[in-house]
């Protein structure tokens, strides 16, 4: 049998393997290859050596995008996370105890339900209804129900509140997710736990911060990567709810956008190549980074 189990493995591996060397890894290969170049999509390619990545230095719109994306990247984890744990928290313990066992508050099953749609959504469909509902003019639904005394609110045509109105959106699209994430994850903790804590008086609040939050700290810490990850991508909303692409003045454009702007609008494809190797060093530091920072001894329970 122990000879028989490493053909038995390969045998599973080796067409994943082979679909993801040649659809994933040859693609990454060709990026840092194009970005060594300065081809436009048709003809012959001329290689320039690293001169793309010395403009990248200096384009201004770039380290725009790059801000952007790092406001995105600080505040899209961080409320997303807390939501989520919060609405997760009572569904599952928030009803308090019964019979020995955690119980959610009422109406947690159906919650969840709702919690979840967003996530049956396509992101477009998302981004074209909150556009509308953020619409700087009486038509979008905020402004609609204000009175008439009241000036509209530009929102998507403001500079100074569009990327907030994205980060919104992008947080209520998400919270469902990890809700459910979350949920799972105290689903698993043994209501033990809970009631020990309970009964040496602890409320809500300090079974929220000294029991749940260090007992789930495992799947944070991977939900902080995920997000992290949203947060460096955010094409679909920015591409769809901006009044212009990449909104006024280039407010809510992020590094994904300018990359398919300069390829797709530009012809810049080399120049388009050397952003995605940036976002992808960018985007793999951060996941080492935080893989480091948010390391904790693991609590077994």
């Amino acid at each position: 049998m122990r000879h028989g189990k490493y053909p038995f493995i390969i045998g599973f591996l080796a067409v994943p393997l082979a679909l993801y060397g040649t659809f994933v890894v040859a693609a990454y290969v060709q990026v840092f290859q194009l970005a060594l170049t300065n081809w436009s999509g048709l003809g012959p390619v001329e290689y320039v050596g690293f001169d793309n990545f010395v403009k990248l230095w200096h384009d201004d719109l770039f380290w725009k995008s790059v801000r952007h994306n790092l406001f995105l990247l600080i505040f899209l984890p961080i409320v997303t996370i807390f939501i989520a744990l919060v609405f997760a928290f009572l569904l599952n313990v928030g009803g308090g105890f019964k019979g020995g066992v955690t119980r959610g508050v009422w109406g947690s099953k159906v919650y969840r339900v709702i919690f979840f749609f967003p996530q049956l959504l396509a992101l477009a469909i998302v981004a074209v209804i909150f556009g509308r509902v953020f619409a700087p003019d009486r038509s979008g639904l905020i402004n609609g129900l204000m009175p008439e005394s009241f000036q509209p609110w530009l929102f998507l045509a403001d500079g100074r509140w569009a990327l907030t109105c994205i980060l919104a959106v992008l947080v209520w699209q998400a919270v469902g997710f990890y809700v459910v994430l979350f949920s799972a994850g105290m689903g698993s903790i043994s209501h033990e736990i809970y009631e020990a804590a309970a009964l040496d008086g602890a409320n809500r609040i300090t079974l929220f911060f000294r029991i749940t939050v260090p007992l789930l700290w495992s799947t944070i810490q991977v939900a902080w990567i995920y997000l992290g990850i949203a947060a460096f991508d955010a094409f679909a909303i920015v591409q769809v709810m901006s009044v212009d692409v990449g909104g006024p003045d280039g407010a809510t454009t992020v590094l994904p956008l300018e990359i398919w702007r300069t390829a797709f609008n530009f012809s810049r494809f080399g120049y388009a190549s050397a952003m995605g190797v940036a976002l992808f060093f960018m985007t793999l530091t951060f996941a080492v980074l935080t893989l480091r920072v948010t390391r904790r001894e693991r609590i077994e329970y």
